[in-house]
């Protein structure tokens, strides 16, 4: 079991590295569902974390539709995120009907060459999920789907999740569970939905908030639980 830790600052990197994660999702603009970061941000991160780091890139937090100057910017944001030491990015790309759009998705997978690849949440919006997985299953670039099941709440789609899981169990492809995720609902959620991978943003923080800071403590809690 693999555990992905959302930070936005550098102390909540090296407070989510010390209490056990596997890797980070670096971001910022939490309330915003998660943005690009800074540079400098992203530099000092890459610099003083030992576990992979892997970058958010998303320019604005307008949806997940993008124009051509929007996949220009993040094509250059990606570049930068090579030269800064990132292990990889994160992004997901959509068409105005909710499809996955090809022609921008293998843009920004060529721009990413030699970078780990997470498709994001976007995944959660596309009108047809099983549809949506077949597409990205063609893209051998891309390690993982961070996906809630189409719902709020990981937790209320264990069996959407489970059948993901499923259909990507002998491929490179895995499915990563997240959001709503919490020490409550970790194990019972497993249980139904034996994903490899799970992430974690306001469950692992002070009063469950991106208000406050990762609490080190419910990392290694969760930790203990799922045996990561």
């Amino acid at each position: 079991m693999f555990i992905e830790v959302i930070a936005d600052t550098l102390s909540d990197a090296l407070i989510a590295q010390e209490a056990g994660a596997g890797r980070i999702e670096l971001v910022t603009g939490l309330a915003e569902g998660g943005l690009t970061p800074g540079y400098a941000v992203i530099e000092r991160v890459c610099k003083e974390l030992k576990i992979p780091v892997n970058v958010m890139i998303r320019p604005h937090s307008r949806g997940f539709c993008y124009s051509e100057e929007d996949i220009e910017i993040m094509i250059e944001d990606i570049s930068i995120c090579k030269k800064l030491g990132a292990a990889g990015v994160v992004f997901g790309v959509l068409t105005s009907d909710h499809k996955i759009h090809n022609e921008h998705l293998n843009r920004l997978i060529h721009a990413a060459d030699g970078l780990d690849i997470t498709f994001h949440r976007a995944f959660d919006e596309t009108d047809d999920q099983f549809a949506a997985l077949e597409v990205i299953k063609e893209y051998p670039q891309i390690s993982r789907i961070l996906t809630s099941g189409g719902q709020s709440s990981a937790a209320d789609a264990s069996e959407r999740l489970k059948r993901l899981h499923e259909l990507t169990a002998d491929i490179h492809l895995k499915i990563m569970a997240g959001a709503g995720l919490s020490i409550d609902n970790i194990k019972a959620f497993l249980d139904e939905a034996p994903v490899t991978e799970v992430h974690f943003g306001t469950g692992v923080r002070f009063q469950s908030s991106y208000d406050h800071q990762i609490d080190p403590e419910r990392v290694r809690k969760i930790i203990k639980i799922i045996g990561a």
